[in-house]
Formats: C-alpha cells, sequence, structure tokens
C-alpha cells in the first residue's frame, strides 16, 4: 500500500516517525524543501498541495490519501476519490472544515451545542442587535494557530473589523478550553482518547500548556464526550478530528472548532498512551484495527517556542536539563530557523499524580525556551 500524506510540517514528522515502525511506503508532498518531514523520507514531493494540478498528479500515484493540514486542494482531492481513491477525512469535510462559516451552520443544522452567531460579507453587515458587543470575528478561510481572528471588544474597535467574510460570534464566559481527540475508521468503530484540558499563552493565541485528564465533572466530560462523538459521526467520515470544546461558568459544554486531522493538543498521546494519535492516523489510513487510547499516567505537554528577540539559527540551550528530569520526553521538529513564538517542538511530561505534574510543567517550563545561535 502507497500512502500519501499532503504536509510535511511537524505534524508529517511525527507521522513518519510512527510509521517508520509499519511496512507501508509514505510519501510526503510539501512546498517546502527544508520541511520537517523532508529528512525522513525518501519519497518526499517538493510541490504546493494548495495547487490542483500538483495535488492531482501526486495523489495519483498512491493508494490513499491523508492530510496534516486541512488547508490543500478540496478540488483535486475530490476527482481523487471520483477515480477510485481512499482519501481520509472525506474531501466535503474538508470542504466544510476550510471554512468557519459553513463550519458553524453544520453545527446549527445537525444541532451541536456551539456558541451564537451570524455570517457576513463584510464590516457593513455588522449587527450590534444580532449580537451585542463584546464580540469575535473570525475569517471564513484562511485563518490558522490564532490568525484571523480577533475580539472586538467596544465600539471603538469597530474601526478594527476586517472587511471580508467573516464569522461573528458571541463571546463565551469560558471556564475552560478542552479537547476531545475522535478516531473513527468510517465504518462504524470509534474511540475517543481522555479528554485534553488546554492553556493558552494570551499574547501568541497558542496552545502553551495541555494537561490530562481534564480537570472536570463527571457530567461536564460525559457530556463532552456525548458532544463529540455526536459531531464526529455526524460528518461520517473516517479520519482522526480534534473537537475543540468550550466549558463555559455555568458548566454548558459548546464546540468551538474541528480539526480534521492529528492536533497539537494531542501530542502527548506518543508517551502518554498505548495508541498515539499518529499510530492511530496510520491505522486509520492502512485499514487496520483501531489502537488502544487508555491513559498510562496523568500528562501534559508544554510547546517549546521561539523566544522573543531571537531569529536565526535555533538552539535548544537547556537541552540537557530537561533530559535530567525523569518521565520527561524532548521532541524537536527539526525547523532550522526560530523565530518570536514560532512552534519549534514540544516536551511531554508524565507524573503519577496531578500534583506532581503540576510541579514537573513549572521545572520544564523554565528550560523550554528556543533561542536563535548567538
Amino acid at each position: 500500500m502507497k500512502i500519501g500524506i499532503l504536509g510535511g510540517g511537524q505534524l508529517g514528522r511525527m507521522f513518519l516517525q510512527e510509521a517508520a515502525n509499519y511496512p507501508h511506503s509514505v510519501a510526503i508532498l510539501d512546498p517546502t524543501l527544508d520541511a520537517p518531514a523532508a529528512a525522513l523520507t525518501d519519497d518526499f514531493y517538493c510541490g504546493d498541495f494548495n495547487d490542483e494540478a500538483t495535488v492531482l498528479a501526486f495523489g495519483e500515484e498512491q493508494d490513499v490519501i491523508g492530510i496534516e493540514i486541512e488547508h490543500v486542494s478540496v478540488a483535486a482531492l475530490k476527482q481523487l476519490r471520483e477515480a477510485g481513491k481512499r482519501v481520509i477525512p472525506e474531501p466535503r469535510v474538508l470542504e466544510m472544515i476550510q471554512d468557519k462559516g459553513k463550519q458553524k451552520q453544520f453545527y446549527a443544522d445537525h444541532k451541536l451545542a456551539t456558541t451564537d452567531f451570524y455570517l457576513i460579507k463584510g464590516r457593513d453587515e455588522v449587527d450590534l442587535e444580532k449580537i451585542a458587543l463584546p464580540f469575535v470575528q473570525k475569517l471564513r478561510t484562511g485563518g490558522y494557530d490564532g490568525r484571523g481572528v480577533q475580539v472586538i471588544r467596544d465600539e471603538q474597535e469597530l474601526d478594527n473589523l476586517w472587511d471580508e467574510p467573516s464569522v461573528i460570534e458571541a463571546m463565551c464566559p469560558i471556564a475552560k478550553e478542552i479537547a476531545v481527540l475522535v478516531a473513527t475508521d468510517g465504518s462504524g468503530d470509534l474511540v475517543c482518547y481522555p479528554i485534553l484540558e488546554m492553556v493558552f499563552n494570551p499574547e501568541l493565541n497558542l496552545v502553551d500548556v495541555v494537561k490530562t485528564p481534564a480537570r472536570l465533572s463527571s457530567s461536564v466530560e460525559a457530556h463532552a464526550v456525548a458532544l463529540a462523538e455526536d459531531a464526529v459521526l455526524a460528518m461520517a467520515s473516517a479520519g482522526i478530528f480534534a473537537v475543540e470544546l468550550f466549558v463555559d461558568q455555568e458548566g454548558e459544554v459548546l464546540i468551538n472548532e474541528i480539526a480534521p486531522r492529528v492536533h497539537n493538543s494531542a501530542h502527548l498521546t506518543i508517551e502518554a498512551c498505548p495508541s498515539s494519535q499518529f499510530d492511530q492516523m496510520w491505522r486509520i489510513l492502512a485499514k487496520q484495527p483501531l489502537g488502544t487510547v487508555q491513559l498510562y499516567r496523568p500528562a501534559a505537554m508544554v510547546n517549546l517556542i521561539g523566544a522573543e528577540g531571537h531569529e536565526g539559527e535555533a538552539v535548544l540551550p537547556h537541552l540537557e536539563k530537561l533530559l535530567a528530569l525523569d518521565e520527561v520526553s524532548v521532541h524537536w521538529y527539526g525547523k532550522s530557523v526560530t523565530r518570536p513564538g514560532r512552534k519549534m517542538g514540544h516536551v511531554t511530561i508524565l507524573a503519577a499524580s496531578d500534583e506532581a505534574l503540576n510541579r514537573k510543567i513549572d521545572k520544564v517550563k523554565q528550560y523550554a525556551e528556543v533561542i536563535a545561535r548567538g
């Protein structure tokens, strides 16, 4: 079996590390010659995964096509699907996910709890009678990693509105941000990993720390899992889906967004679970049984982020100190250049209790900066 992956970033790199344990070949398509995944495969194609002709040519050589990024040519994937290739997730799902307006409408159409919203074509269509200030504006297409999202807090900030097709969302009084990672073969078998609790860096709007198990009541936990499963079943597609959820101050659970792929929030599954999200991805692409998702021990992930004021050849100056810590694993993404706020790697932490985990997180964060060679 020939497996082709659109995207060769850190997710593709970690997928290749897992896929090396198995017999099938994996090809990668990415527009960057020195992409993180490039060094780990002899079957690397440098090309634009948004270009229809390029994706068609790449996909015709594969038996199954998967993704590590959702911003790819859906038109090409539809043609490959019609030609009999297996495409995971289904192209129609990717088409919906790529447009945050269609995504929100999907939740509404399937009665999946989400924040109140309406759609606009441009800033002149903002209606404060529909949703009052403060509210969130999300560009319908092109946003990722917090880009394309802004909060409009008062009338003065209305001047900051983007004049582009957008989703206008009510502000949610967030108590916690969590994620449920769901893996499904598309034929009825489905597994959910233990719920992930996310802590964001407010300046970069990126995940700073992820912990599991999440600190939730049993009722909120059950509600979150049920909502995530309902959302994934409604999409009727094989794949890995990271269902990002808000828990509000009243304990209500609401869908924020869904990523139809392996996800930054679930990297800790590499050490924390028998079958990691990348192992699960390979199993689904290769039509193999889903893996076990039980949690060995309380776990956390700390991102390694490029330090402010540093741009250039990347250095992890405290690697020795990180490796001296018990049950701490370092993952370097192979990016040669660091810059402020760039994800350069992550550290996974296991511990016997939540208290011990928190102590280790504090220690790891002291050593987690990535700087430029001096």
